[in-house]
């Protein structure tokens, strides 16, 4: 008797988007659907494994190399795979959500790399998911060009050598995509974009002289790069398409990973390209982790913690000095300023900051380096090149002068800013702002001229969570307490409508954005994920 057919996906509560059986083919839903019986029993224990751990540091307050990889440290002779020669050149890497404009814009903005985004900055919504695939084929076989029905302007891709290298972020293992189910079980949303991608676009991109190339977002332990590994390798095989082609850069922006960047690169080493040094969710997470740790674990505000902190400083130096070690990409922070067309004071001053950041990362031996906006690209690019010259990447450069302890990475106290008021309103009106735009389906927000994501919106209300439960007191005496949040952001929505009007008040979600940042901010039990209830909200 022969085995019944597997099951095939549902697409569940969908509204029908215009050409998504082009990215919904039922060979792409089968191999998501098999990628899902395959890889999510494994994500979820890796899930689960993340609360174990995060238990063991509510402990102890501490974090520690890994004794039981010390082996693989220790080795010199592992390296990752050599670069392909498209991904050989990051000196300057622009970031966005795949919507049509962005996607012409960030191809032709002179970067050499675009991360097409679906995770942070880009809102989850049904049609970002599937038409944010639809545009990157597009781009791929050219037929993107188009007019913007508002402004009448027309966008059209620049020659083919002219275009940034595509790298791909697929969400989170922590998020579900609710639209697409297996026997009535939502299938991981990294599973849907990574696989839909791949499917799609591997063969393409080859026969383009590219390649599928990803980063991977909110990576916690060297098993979960396992887990993807293991994913690449079945994938390659699936499509039929060499081993190797796949490269991965990790994004180390979560504490635990910091003490696993070597295991993190050999686990992947057959796919790994890079390691990102991701500030807002790395703040976010240490945070998270470390919520019960005492006022020696008490961030400032955001904007007081730059690069040049000990404890980040210690993070970037060690992740140049792995990545060097192992031959792999060290990708610096981002530059998330967005240029005020009225404010020319605003921009030198911000420009000049940006330089500045981008200086200190290629004297400090990164490749390359993020921007958020077209504007920013001739920046980074002119301080990549005077330390670069011809050369594509600066990895020979190995840092063996750098020696960070376990300590170094959690030393917060050694910064001497403390938390204010003002970054109490600043965490509260930015947060606000982000998540309203968030709910209606915009991922990547120009606020306060910040390019801001859903980075931005975690460590606003981390820090808002954290100063409530550590009783701190501000400059002005005033103690962080659930009231005062409350009442700033009473005052911050008054002042909204004040400034948008009645009519565009009503027609937006401040009201539910307001909401929801104080029940994230507010309750004992905190979420893990700011995007987990928000995105029960999302429609």
């Amino acid at each position: 008797m022969s085995a019944p057919a597997p099951s095939t996906l549902a697409i569940v509560d969908a509204e029908p988007l215009p050409r998504q059986e082009e990215v919904l083919t039922d060979a792409a839903l089968a191999f998501v659907a098999e990628l899902h019986r395959q890889f999510t029993p494994r994500r979820n224990e890796l899930l689960a494994r993340r609360g174990e751990r995060r238990a063991e540091i509510a402990r102890t307050s501490t974090l520690d190399f890994l004794p039981e990889t010390a082996a693989v440290r220790a080795e010199d002779s592992w390296k990752v795979a050599p670069a392909p020669a498209a991904l050989s050149d990051r000196r300057v890497e622009i970031t966005g959500p795949t919507d049509r404009k962005m996607t012409i814009n960030a191809l032709n903005s002179g970067a050499k790399v675009w991360l097409a985004d679906f995770e942070d900055a880009s809102a989850p919504t049904w049609e970002n998911v599937v038409l944010g695939q639809l545009n990157l084929t597009d781009a791929y076989e050219r037929r993107i060009d188009f007019t913007d029905p508002k402004s009448g302007k027309s966008y059209a891709l620049k020659a083919a050598d002219e275009l940034a290298t595509v790298v791909m972020r697929p969400r989170g293992w922590h998020l579900e995509e609710r639209h697409l189910q297996l026997d009535g079980v939502s299938v991981p949303g990294a599973l849907v974009d990574f696989g839909l991608y791949f499917f799609h676009n591997a063969q393409r991109l080859i026969d383009l002289g590219r390649g599928p190339y990803f980063y991977l977002p909110k990576t916690e332990s060297h098993l979960e790069a396992r887990l993807w590994n293991d994913i690449f390798v079945f994938a390659q095989d699936y499509v039929g398409v060499p081993q190797g082609t796949v490269r991965a850069t990790v994004l180390i922006e979560t504490i635990t990973a910091a003490y696993e960047m070597e295991e993190i690169l050999y686990e992947l080493r057959d796919h790994a390209s890079g390691l990102n040094a991701g500030r807002w969710d790395y703040l976010f997470s240490i945070v998270k982790n470390f919520r019960d740790g005492g006022a020696k674990f008490v961030l400032p505000d955001r904007n007081a913690v730059t690069m040049t902190a000990p404890f980040m400083r210690a993070y970037t130096e060690l992740l140049v000095r792995t990545c060097h070690k192992r031959g792999a990409h060290a990708i610096g922070g981002m530059a998330a300023f967005i240029p005020s067309r009225r404010d020319a004071e605003v921009n030198k001053v911000a420009f000049e900051k940006v330089k500045a950041d981008k200086d200190r990362e290629a004297a400090d031996g990164f490749d390359g380096s993020w921007v958020a906006h077209p504007d920013l690209v001739p920046i980074a690019l002119a301080s990549f090149d005077a330390v670069l010259g011809e050369k594509p990447n600066q990895k020979d450069r190995l840092r063996e002068d750098v020696s960070v302890a376990a300590g170094d990475l959690i030393a917060i106290d050694t910064l001497d800013a403390r938390p204010t008021y003002d970054g109490l309103r600043n965490a509260v009106a930015v947060g606000i702002r982000y998540i309203e735009a968030w709910l209606r389906g915009l991922g990547a927000v120009a606020i306060f001229n910040l390019m801001e994501d859903a980075a931005t919106a975690e460590i606003s209300r981390s820090q808002i969570w954290q100063w409530i439960n550590a009783d701190v007191v501000f400059e002005n005496g005033e103690h962080a307490t659930a009231e005062l949040a409350r009442k700033v952001a009473a005052e911050e929505l008054a002042a909204i409508r004040e400034e948008i009007g009645e009519e565009t008040f009503t027609a937006g979600k401040w009201q539910q954005a307001h909401d929801l940042l104080l029940q994230v901010s507010l309750d004992q039990d905190y979420a893990d994920f700011l995007t987990l209830p928000a995105y029960e909200q999302l429609r």
